[in-house]
C-alpha cells in the first residue's frame, strides 16, 4: 500500500477520535492503531478495501439503539467521500477549486458544457463562496450512502469526484441557468438554501441528471394507447425511449379491444389487452433506466372492460404463465356506480370497448358522472345494458371486488383510481380528460391517444404525420415537512420551489415529442411533501386522533395557498399556461369546486379574483408521491406514511444498514406508531383533509395486517371512495413483498 494512503488512513484515526469528544454518551471502542493492525495483516489490502475494513470496524463498535449513532456513522463516510474527491481531483481540501470540478467534468462529458457558457468564471467564484460544508453534517448515514452511491457525479470510472454541497450547488445552477442575469445568481443561491438545508428534494430523475450531459429531469409519464396496432406499437416505441432515459411510465389500456372482438368484421380475432400487457412486460425488463434499475411501467384498465378479471389475475403467482405479467404494476379505474353496485350488491356488466364504439357511437370510457349519483356516465352504462346488440357479461359487482382484494393481499395491487371524482375535481375540463394515473397514482392530468394520420415519401424521404395526444409529464419536488414544517420556512421556500419545479418544464428534453408538447401546454408540475410521520412526533400529535386531521387540513391549507400563489406571481412574470383559457382557474372555478372561501388567516377570495385577471403559470400545481428514497437523503419519513417501525434495516444488494426513526428520543418515541397497528380509517381521515387543497392526488398505501378479513379491507376500500380520495396506493400486508417504486420520488 503506498505511504499517502497510510497517511490518508491517519487521517481516520484523527476524525474518530474528534467524533468520540462530540458524541462521549455513545459506546465507542478504541480504534486507534486499528490501520497498522490491518496493514501488518493484510498487506495485499487495496486501498479502498483497507479503508473499508476501518469504517466497518467503526461501525461495527456503534450501537444502533443509540439515535446519534447514525451522525457518527455519516460522519466516518463524509470523511471517506472527501479523502477520495481530494485525492481524484488532485486538492488540498474538501470543496477547492469548484469551477476546475465544472471545467473537467464539462471537458469528459459528464457535465453539460452549456454550465461554462451560462456562468462565468467570477459568478461560479462567488457561488462556490456560497457552498457550505457544515451542510454536510445534516445527512444521517444511511442518508449520505444513498446520495453518493447513487447521485454524486462521477468520472467514467465510477470514481468519487464531486461531493454532496457542489450537488445541490449543481442542481441550483442548472435549474436556474435561463433566469434573468439580475437576479439569477440570488435565485441559484435561494435553491442551494433550500436544497442544502434539506428542507426540500427535486426528483431523482432532477437530483441524478440536473446539469449532466445526458438524461432527463421529469419523473413519471402517462401514455394512452389507442386501439390499433399502429397506435399499440408506436406507444410501446415511445415507452421504451422514456424508460431507457429515466421515467417511470402508467399506461391507459382501456380503448384497447377485449379478447374475443371482432378485427375489421372478422369477429373473435382480437386476443385482448393481456398479449400488449406481456409485450410492455419484456419493455420493462429489458429497457433499464440508465443501467440503474429495470424498468417500471404500470397498466391500468376499467372496470367494466370485459378483460378485466384476467387482468386481474395477470400478477398473480398461479396459473397459466402465458397470462401473466409479474412485472408490471396494475391499476383499476373505478366509476361511482361500481362502487353502489358493490355495496348493494347487485350486478355489474362488463363490456368490449370496440364493441360499445361500434354500436352505440362513442366511448364509454369517455365520460364521468359530473355529480354525486348523477352524470353522463351512469346514463351511457345504462343505456348500454338496455341495449340488445351489445353483448356483454353479467356478474355480481362484489364478485369483482372480491378478485380484486384477493390481487391486493397478494401482491399489493391493482392501485385503486376514482375516475369520477379525479374529472370532477379536474382542473382542465375544457381540454380533455383523465382516464388513469401514472405509475404511484399521484398524477392527474389530462390524456388522449395519440393517431398516426398519414404517412408519406417526399423528396426521398418517409415523412409519417400524427395527430399528438395529451402524453401526462410529472414534473415532481417537496417539502421536507420535518424539518421545514413551519410558516417562516415555508414562506421563504414555496416559491423558489416553485419556480425550480417550472423551469424544468423549460429545460427538459424529452426524447417523446407529444410528451413536451403536453409539458409546455399545460406546465403542470407536482409539488409535494413527505415527513409527516416525523413532524407529527415532533409536534407531539398522535396519529390516530382529530389533532392530526386538523393539522393535516391547516398545513396542506398553508401549502396550496402559497403554491398557487407563487404559480400566479410567475404568469405576471413569464405568462400564463396555455391551458390557462376557458380552464377552472379563469373561471374560478377551481376554487369554488372546492368551496374555498376566505378564512382568518388566509384570503382566498383575494387569491381566487387574481388567479382569474392574472393567470396562472401551471395548470397543475400539487402531487404528493412516495419519495422513499428521497426522504432517506434528507433524514424523514417517506410521503405522507407512518413508518413500519421505530428500528429496521435498510437492504440493498451490497449493504444493510440499521435506520432509527428521525429525531427518535424519550419524547418522540410515544408517537412513533407502526403502520401495522395504526387504525387505517384515521389515515383516511387524514388524507380526506389534505384531498380537498390538492389539485391532483396522493400516493396513498393501506397498511394491514395478514390476519385482516376481507369485510375488514372492503370497509377500507368503501371508506376511502366515501371520503372522496381519487386514488389509493398499494395494499402493503405484514405477510407481501412490495417492490418500491421510486421513478416518482422527489
Amino acid at each position: 500500500m503506498r505511504t499517502n494512503h497510510l497517511a490518508e488512513l491517519n487521517h481516520y484515526v484523527i476524525h474518530l477520535n474528534e467524533l468520540s469528544d462530540k458524541f462521549p454518551h455513545l459506546p465507542f471502542h478504541s480504534l486507534y492503531g486499528k490501520h497498522e493492525l490491518l496493514h501488518n495483516q493484510h498487506q495485499s489490502l487495496t486501498y479502498n478495501e483497507w479503508k473499508n475494513e476501518i469504517v466497518l470496524e467503526a461501525l461495527n463498535n456503534l450501537d444502533a439503539s443509540y439515535p446519534d449513532w447514525t451522525y457518527v456513522a455519516s460522519r466516518l463516510h463524509l470523511h471517506s467521500l472527501y479523502l477520495e474527491a481530494m485525492r481524484n481531483r488532485n486538492i488540498s481540501q474538501p470543496y477547492e477549486n469548484f469551477y476546475g470540478l465544472i471545467k473537467e467534468l464539462s471537458h469528459i462529458g459528464i457535465y453539460d458544457s452549456s454550465l461554462l457558457s451560462c456562468y462565468s468564471l467570477d459568478e461560479i467564484k462567488d457561488l462556490e463562496a456560497e457552498l457550505d460544508p457544515s451542510r454536510d453534517n445534516l445527512f444521517t448515514y444511511i442518508g449520505l450512502r444513498t446520495l453518493s452511491d447513487r447521485y454524486l457525479a462521477t468520472d467514467h470510472q465510477k470514481n468519487t469526484v464531486e461531493l454532496p454541497q457542489e450537488r445541490w450547488m449543481i442542481i441550483s445552477m442548472w435549474l436556474m441557468k435561463d433566469e434573468i442575469k439580475d437576479i439569477r445568481l440570488h435565485l441559484v443561491k435561494e435553491a442551494y438554501w433550500a436544497l442544502s438545508h434539506l428542507y426540500m428534494t427535486v426528483a431523482t430523475p432532477t437530483l441524478s441528471n440536473a446539469g449532466k450531459s445526458y438524461g432527463q429531469l421529469s419523473s413519471c409519464f402517462i401514455d394512452t394507447v389507442d386501439d390499433s396496432l399502429q397506435g399499440i406499437y408506436d406507444s410501446n416505441t415511445d415507452i421504451a425511449n422514456l424508460s431507457k432515459n429515466g421515467g417511470g411510465i402508467g399506461v391507459y389500456l382501456g380503448k384497447i379491444r377485449s379478447l374475443g372482438s371482432s378485427i375489421k368484421g372478422f369477429k373473435g380475432a382480437s386476443s385482448g389487452v393481456i398479449p400488449w400487457m406481456k409485450q410492455l412486460n419484456n419493455t420493462a425488463v429489458s429497457v433499464d433506466q440508465l443501467g440503474q434499475r429495470k424498468g417500471a411501467i404500470a397498466v391500468y384498465l376499467d372496470v367494466w372492460h370485459k378483460d378485466v378479471l384476467r387482468f386481474l389475475d395477470s400478477k398473480l403467482n398461479n396459473g397459466d404463465e402465458r397470462a401473466r405479467t409479474h412485472d408490471l404494476f396494475t391499476g383499476l379505474t373505478l366509476p361511482d356506480l361500481f362502487m353502489e353496485k358493490v355495496e348493494a350488491r347487485e350486478d355489474w356488466h362488463l363490456f368490449d370497448p370496440h364493441e360499445v364504439r361500434e354500436i352505440m357511437g362513442y366511448s364509454l370510457e369517455d365520460y364521468y358522472d359530473e355529480t354525486d349519483g348523477n352524470g353522463s356516465f351512469r346514463d351511457r352504462y345504462i343505456e348500454c345494458v338496455e341495449t340488445p346488440e351489445l353483448s356483454h357479461v353479467v356478474i355480481p359487482a362484489i364478485e369483482i371486488m372480491k378478485r380484486i382484494l384477493k390481487s391486493q393481499l397478494e401482491t399489493g395491487t391493482p392501485f385503486m383510481f376514482y375516475r369520477d371524482e379525479v374529472n370532477r375535481k379536474n382542473s382542465n375540463p375544457h381540454l380533455g380528460m383523465i382516464y388513469c394515473s401514472n405509475l404511484c397514482t399521484e398524477i392527474t392530468q389530462n390524456q388522449s391517444a395519440t393517431i398516426q394520420e398519414t404517412k408519406e415519401v417526399i423528396d426521398g424521404k418517409i415523412v409519417t404525420i400524427k395527430s399528438p395526444g395529451d402524453f401526462v409529464v410529472c414534473n415532481l419536488s417537496s417539502i421536507n415537512l420535518g424539518k421545514a414544517g413551519n410558516d417562516p420556512i415555508l414562506r421563504r421556500l414555496i416559491p423558489i420551489q416553485v419556480r425550480m419545479l417550472d423551469n424544468v418544464i423549460d429545460i427538459n428534453t424529452l426524447p417523446v415529442l407529444q410528451a413536451e408538447l403536453t409539458n409546455k401546454k399545460y406546465r403542470g408540475i407536482g409539488l409535494g411533501t413527505f415527513g409527516w410521520h416525523h413532524l407529527l412526533a415532533k409536534e407531539g400529535i398522535k396519529w390516530e386522533s382529530d389533532e392530526a386531521v386538523s393539522r393535516a387540513e391547516e398545513l396542506y391549507e398553508k401549502i396550496s395557498f402559497l403554491t398557487i400563489q407563487e404559480s400566479m406571481k410567475l404568469a405576471i412574470e413569464k405568462g400564463a399556461a396555455p391551458a390557462f383559457q376557458g380552464s377552472d382557474w379563469q373561471t374560478g372555478e377551481y376554487f369554488n369546486k372546492r368551496d374555498l372561501q376566505q378564512n382568518s388567516n388566509i384570503n382566498w377570495n383575494k387569491l381566487k379574483q387574481l388567479v382569474m385577471e392574472n393567470g396562472i403559470r401551471n395548470t397543475y400545481v400539487m402531487a404528493v408521491a412516495p419519495n422513499s428514497s428521497t426522504s432517506i437523503i434528507a433524514g424523514s419519513t417517506p410521503s405522507i406514511d407512518p413508518i413500519f417501525s421505530k428500528f429496521y434495516s435498510e437492504e440493498k444488494k451490497d449493504y444493510k444498514i440499521p435506520v432509527t426513526a428521525p429525531e427518535l428520543s424519550e419524547k418522540t418515541t410515544w408517537y412513533y406508531k407502526s403502520a401495522y397497528l395504526i387504525d387505517q380509517h384515521w389515515s383516511i381521515r387524514q388524507n380526506a383533509a389534505r384531498q380537498r387543497y390538492i389539485d391532483q392526488s396522493i400516493s396513498f398505501n393501506f397498511y394491514v395486517q395478514n390476519s385482516i378479513k376481507a369485510k375488514d379491507l372492503l370497509d377500507l376500500h368503501m371508506s376511502a371512495w366515501k371520503s372522496k380520495l381519487k386514488t389509493t396506493y398499494y395494499v402493503r400486508s405484514t405477510s407481501s413483498v412490495i417492490e418500491e417504486c421510486d421513478s416518482c420520488e422527489s
